[in-house]
């Protein structure tokens, strides 16, 4: 019995250590995101890296959510004190980042940055794997401009301010506003709340102001700016009072310009986990990343979809969620 006890002690030992040596060959990630309720974009960009950064996969990673940018900087000072490989941000404003980045960088923690960019010195991240959403926005606006309505007055509902994905949607309209071309009737930010958009434009229903557009920088938003025309009786979409503009592609989304009562709706991929990995088990080996622009970015292809062209088939492939 003694003999059998001395060997089943010595079994656990030998597990414990391979155990130990096992957990020790993980990569260490430290994930920093905005939140899923944020939206069906944002559900489907945490979905992507909670399938990708598995142990199986080989990592060990440990996730933070937040649309704040303080509590963001927290989680990650609190990711490189724990001791993580890697860093991987999707940070809630542009600015603010470049002590944490320079911290992140002395302590040999490689960082990457993904969905959105961060105002820093780019020796401060290894790559971005990101949309180019000021190229979003442009896109959205000239599609306007390609409607040749008789005039422009626009109910511009705005994402969380100063996030990249804010300041692209926004600058490309805001130009048009300057130009005299388009008209503000109001730009105000809902910071990608449903609920808050139908409030903002109810209060201009029911200011009386004249408007034919709706450019909201989220597809969420959309909806409740949408809920707000319907209960006035106003119409919109394909040939009615008003247009509707969102982003993001969620297949609900679509399927509202399939019907014709949504008009446009901007690409915004939230698929860049995978696209990280493999740079990351380049690192890994010893390799150097390739394929970067200048700004040590890989930006995903998107486009912007018009419901006079948009088919099933479109839907069921870009669409995002059920």
């Amino acid at each position: 019995m003694r003999k059998l006890i001395v060997l089943l002690l010595a079994m656990v030992m030998v597990f414990g250590v391979f155990s130990v040596a096992h957990a020790d060959d993980l990569i260490k990630v430290g994930v920093v995101n905005n939140p899923p309720s944020e939206s069906g974009y944002r559900e489907a960009n945490v979905n992507d890296f909670a399938n990708v950064f598995t142990k199986e996969n080989g990592y060990d990673a440990k996730f933070f959510y937040s649309i704040k940018n303080d509590e963001q900087l927290a989680a990650a000072r609190q990711f490189i004190t724990d001791g993580v490989d890697y860093l991987l941000i999707s940070a809630a404003e542009t600015t603010g980042w470049d002590v944490v980045l320079k911290d992140a960088k002395d302590a040999g923690v490689r960082v990457f940055l993904f969905d959105r960019m961060i105002n820093c010195d780019k020796d401060l991240f290894e790559a971005a794997v990101v949309s180019d959403m000021a190229e979003e926005g442009r896109t959205a606006v000239n599609w306007l401009l390609a409607q040749n309505l008789p005039e422009y007055n626009v109910i511009h509902i705005q994402g969380a301010m100063g996030s990249d994905a804010q300041l692209g949607r926004t600058g490309a309209l805001d130009e048009q506003f300057a130009a005299g071309t388009m008209k503000k009737v109001v730009q105000q930010t809902a910071t990608w709340d449903e609920a808050e958009a139908k409030k903002i434009t109810e209060a201009v229903i029911n200011s009386g102001e004249k408007f034919n557009v709706i450019y909201a920088e989220n597809d969420g938003m959309a909806r409740g700016a949408v809920a707000a025309l319907d209960e006035a009786g106003i119409t919109h979409g394909v040939g009615k009072d008003v247009v509707v503009m969102g982003f993001d592609c969620n297949k609900w989304a679509l399927r509202e310009l399939l019907a014709g009562n949504w008009n446009y709706d901007g690409q915004c991929s939230p698929f860049q986990a995978q696209v990280i990995s493999e740079m990351i088990k380049v690192l890994e080996a010893g390799g150097q990343i390739e394929g970067l622009n200048e700004l040590k970015q890989i930006i995903s292809v998107e486009k912007g979809f018009d419901a006079r062209e948009i088919t099933e088939e479109d839907i069921a492939t870009y669409g995002l969620g059920e």
